[in-house]
């Protein structure tokens, strides 16, 4: 009974964080366009037709529709699927990851680690469509930083400014010596994140985005799709290590110290 409990659970966290990062998709979709954010109903971008409800549960739908819109039957992007799942993960892993209530929801500090985590994620897909990451998230990240001086007590102020720089400042200094080696909306998703997460969490979160970054450019050079002058977007790799540094970045760093000392 506990198990089934347990499950339902799990899945009723999945589906609410689902959910919330499927209002993320309109953001991802309609901001680089310069349309509303908040009026207008969930429409297909190829037919125009307004989607109905049942075409808007998270995840499901797209499944039972096949990936396809029901009126003029045009592929949707996989990027509203995955965009929903991440949000399911997200909110599973913060609610692990950062403490949950008696009642199994989050916690101030996993509210503040799930609105990060909904803020890469529409950072990497709007960057990954457009090589563009708007300002406007960065100020959310830095407003984040600053609500969760109290929650993260473990986070110093020295330790919060130290973070602002010690990736962020390196990676200025090679764009400048060195002509598209990092865009502006790189650094400074660095720099703002480094003062929510504190320098400790900087260290495998860099690494992490190299390391996934260099991996893909390493299959899309095998496969032909990309060639040694094509550019690429280094956001969504950044997001990737961030995410992971903000739950377990502390652990990964304390491992890779205690591998040095042996």
């Amino acid at each position: 009974m506990l198990t089934l409990l347990t499950i339902v659970l799990y899945l009723f966290r999945f589906l609410f964080g689902a959910c919330i990062f499927s209002f993320l998709t309109v953001v991802i979709y309609r901001l680089p366009k310069g349309e509303n954010l908040v009026y207008g109903r969930s429409h297909c971008p190829g037919c125009g037709r307004t989607l109905g409800v049942g075409e808007l549960i998270p995840c499901i739908s797209y499944l039972v529709q096949g990936g396809k819109c029901l009126g003029c039957k045009m592929k949707i992007s996989k990027q509203y699927f995955l965009t929903e799942c991440l949000g399911g993960i997200a909110f599973i892993l913060c609610s692990a990851g950062t403490g949950s209530t008696e009642s199994g929801f989050l916690s101030l500090r996993g509210w503040i680690a799930f609105i990060y985590m909904g803020i890469l994620t529409v950072v990497s897909m709007i960057d990954w469509n457009t090589k563009i990451i708007y300002d406007r998230f960065h100020i959310f990240i830095i407003l984040l930083g600053i609500a969760a001086i109290g929650l993260f007590p473990e986070h110093t102020l020295t330790d919060r400014l130290i973070g602002a720089v010690i990736i962020s400042v390196p990676m200025l200094i090679l764009s400048l010596l060195i002509a598209g080696a990092f865009g502006g909306g790189d650094i400074k998703l660095m720099a703002a994140s480094g003062w929510l997460l504190g320098w400790r969490a900087m260290i495998p979160a860099i690494f992490i985005g190299i390391l996934t970054a260099g991996i893909y450019c390493i299959l899309m050079l095998a496969k032909g799709k990309m060639t040694r002058k094509d550019r690429f977007a280094f956001g969504p790799f950044l997001a990737i290590g961030l995410a992971a540094a903000y739950i377990y970045g502390d652990q990964m760093l304390n491992w890779y110290l205690s591998v040095w000392q042996i």
